[in-house]
């Protein structure tokens, strides 16, 4: 009889009886640990247990390697998750850069940056300067040193959680010494061009998949669903940025770099601090020498203002920080012939030319396809009649030079004249919709065509679907464009409302979903319950899912902010008048609002087709009203405030930004409902207004007084 008590036995003194029996207990509590660690988020040893039994697991097998079991937990890293990745919410968001082109970016950038600090044009910002690898973005969690969690960056705000798979990347530590409490590390997972041609040649020999490209490697390597696939493909990583933190890594970007890389992080060797945009375009003409010799992808520099304080009060927009910018290298370029034109209608009747390609590799990636932009791009001209690539229009037949526009987007920039087929005729522009027959009109000033069908036309109608359960919308799992045409298709779904009725439709009866091809009763429970949890919406996602034109996300959060309510929200849309009337002027008076988005959103709600789809879809939600901050103790929270003349201790930018946070409005014109006029030096038409409307006016220095930031 074998003791239970091996695990007290010296690794020397065990039996192989006694051996294979520990290796047996072992592997128990191992997978037991893995499974609670990675699936059930519930661990209960500690790292340094589960090392220790780890360690103890491969000696004996040193000492008995006949008894290796073929589950040895030597052998593994991790736990697979049962139904693909959970997913998580990173605390910090994972936001994407702004980009720049050329160096009138780069210098517009530096511009932009000295504008909203209130800097002088003579004074030198530091950035840092880094080659953008082009890879999978990664976030890692580490508490207390040891790493407990891998995040994907997914949509910004939820990401795939891989933690087991980023185990196994080797320059990815799993314990830090003299780190903060809590650090998030955020970087790029890679992939070598060595080591990406091994993998495709594995992969060929052995009739699997073969890869487009080292960046497409990397994605598919980290987010296997077994972890030990991962681990037998050759990823890296580059540290470069970082998430939540319980203590700041330094005063600058680069000395956080720095830390980053004591702490036994990889980080790029060729980052540096630059003053100033001729510093940044000299390091990156650098890079660009070196690009293809560096033996891995990047395609492009990214500049970081330096010191961290002002990145902090330059703050973010609403997807990209204020402080950093991505200066792209120019997109590599290839011939190729343009064998056809089709038109594209989108959810806002926008007729878009693609042109079909005989395939070419355009950086890496097999390009058969790219955009005509609209009709004046094919004929050789802009949108006022001047003539661009000297007026040569592109048919079809003609040879054309191919880029990647950032590396991403295939677009057409010239054509070779000597090698136009004879029979090539200019091409027409259809005046027409190709989905619905209905007229294609072109009005003043708008550079695109547009289908005159609304919802009778089916492009708009599934486009506008698919725009509703985008992932800044309703986000409905299971609910993806592929699902949309199918159910659209076979006449399940038709507007937005019918999503809410799905199920007392095709939830029983003889035609169910569940009996639908690729459909089970899992399945289609999955789907209906997801569609029932977003009958509970926030009224940005809502405004924001509507398809409005010239609405986009950002707008959409600023409508909701403004009127708070749906109720509010929908009745001034009601009640206003293109061009006049209260509530036109108060539409106009939100900062951020123009007259052609404001049109757009009034005329949604009075044209009648468009508001009855409206109007059904609503009566199938709960909407919620916006987030309102904590602003207890505001002196401002509620005030709708007007800020006019020069500001001489802060930018317009910053004032607006903090009076938005201590729950103030700020309005672009003066009104009756105006409660306060910060004036400075040079303020005109608007101050006299708010003196005969007897409205409360202060300087900024009383503003800052009031707000306590003398």
């Amino acid at each position: 009889m074998i003791s239970d008590t091996t695990q007290d036995i010296e690794i020397d003194a065990l039996s192989e009886a006694q051996a294979r029996a520990e290796l047996d207990r072992l592997a128990d509590l191992l997978q037991k640990a893995n499974r609670e660690y990675h699936t059930e988020d519930a661990p209960t040893l500690s790292d340094a247990e589960y090392d220790s039994l780890k360690r103890r697991n491969i000696a004996i097998e040193g000492r008995f390697p006949h008894l290796k079991r073929t589950d040895s937990p030597s052998d593994q890293v991790g736990a697979p998750v049962a139904d693909g990745f959970s997913k998580v919410r990173h605390e910090v968001a994972m936001l994407s850069l702004a980009n720049a082109f050329d160096d009138t970016d780069v210098s517009d950038f530096d511009d932009s940056i000295r504008k909203y600090l209130g800097l002088p044009a003579d004074q030198v910002i530091d950035y840092t300067a880094e080659p953008k690898i082009d890879g999978l973005s990664l976030s890692l969690r580490y508490e207390n040193g040891a790493l407990v969690q891998a995040a994907t960056r997914g949509d910004g705000e939820v990401g795939e959680n891989v933690t087991a798979n980023a185990r196994t990347i080797q320059d990815i530590p799993h314990h830090l010494t003299d780190a903060p409490a809590v650090l998030e590390v955020r970087g790029e997972v890679y992939m070598s061009h060595d080591d990406f041609a091994a993998l495709n040649e594995k992969q060929a020999a052995a009739g699997q998949k073969v890869f487009a490209n080292p960046r497409n490697a990397a994605a598919g390597s980290l987010r296997q669903l077994d972890a030990e696939i991962t681990r037998n493909r050759p990823l890296r990583f580059f540290a470069y940025a970082w998430g939540a933190l319980s203590d700041p890594l330094a005063d600058t970007q680069m000395g956080a770099i720095e830390r980053l890389q004591s702490l036994g992080f990889s980080t790029n060797p060729l980052t540096r601090v630059c003053q100033g945009p001729t510093e940044m375009i000299a390091h990156y003409s650098q890079i660009e020498a070196q690009r293809a010799t560096l033996g891995y992808d990047i395609d492009g520099v990214v500049y970081k203002v330096n010191d961290l304080s002002l990145q902090r009060r330059l703050g973010f927009r609403s997807t990209t920080p204020r402080w950093a910018v991505a200066h792209k290298f120019p997109a590599e370029l290839a011939w190729t012939r343009l064998e056809g034109i089709d038109i594209q209608v989108g959810r806002t009747g926008a007729l878009s030319p693609v042109a079909r390609l005989a395939p070419v590799t355009v950086g890496g990636v097999v390009v058969s396809n790219a955009t005509l932009h609209n009709e004046d791009y094919i004929a050789g001209r802009d949108a006022n009649g001047a003539p661009i690539r000297d007026g040569r229009d592109i048919r079809v037949g003609d040879w054309v030079e191919v880029y990647r526009a950032g590396d991403v987007i295939p677009k057409i920039k010239d054509v070779d004249l000597k090698r136009r087929p004879a029979d090539a005729t200019p091409y027409v522009f259809p005046t027409a919709c190709p989905e619905c027959g209905s007229d294609a009109v072109r009005e003043p000033g708008d550079a695109v065509r547009r289908c005159t069908g609304g919802l009778i036309c089916p492009a708009q109608a599934v486009e506008k679907l698919k725009h509703f359960v985008s992932r800044a919308a309703f986000d409905i799992e299971g609910l993806g464009a592929k699902q949309v045409e199918q159910f659209y298709r076979d006449g399940w779904i038709a507007t937005p409302a019918d999503i809410f009725t799905l199920q007392d439709r095709y939830g029983q009866g003889m035609q169910q979903l569940k009996n639908r091809e690729g459909w089970g009763e899992k399945s289609a429970n999955n789907l209906f319950q997801a569609i029932e949890d977003k009958r509970k919406i926030p009224l940005s996602r809502l405004i924001f899912a509507l398809g409005i034109r010239h609405v986009g996300e950002s707008a959409a959060n600023l409508l909701a902010n403004t009127y708070s309510t749906w109720d509010a929200f929908e009745t001034a849309m009601t009640q206003a008048t293109v061009g006049e009337g209260e509530e036109w002027e108060d539409l106009l008076a939100v900062d951020g609002v123009g007259s052609v988005m404001a049109a757009s959103v009034v005329t949604a709600f009075q044209q009648e087709a468009e508001r009855a789809s409206i109007d059904k879809l609503v009566a199938h939600l709960q909407v919620q009203p916006a987030e309102v901050r904590d602003t207890s103790g505001s002196p401002v929270a509620g005030k709708t405030v007007v800020f006019t003349g020069s500001l001489e201790k802060m930018t317009r930018a910053e004032a607006k930004a903090r009076a938005e946070a201590l729950g103030a409005k700020v309005s672009g014109s003066v009104s009756s409902k105006t409660d306060l006029v910060v004036a400075g030096p040079g303020a005109g038409s608007k101050a006299k207004k708010a003196t005969d409307l007897g409205i409360e006016t202060i300087d900024e220095d009383a503003w800052l007084d009031l707000i306590g930031d003398a």
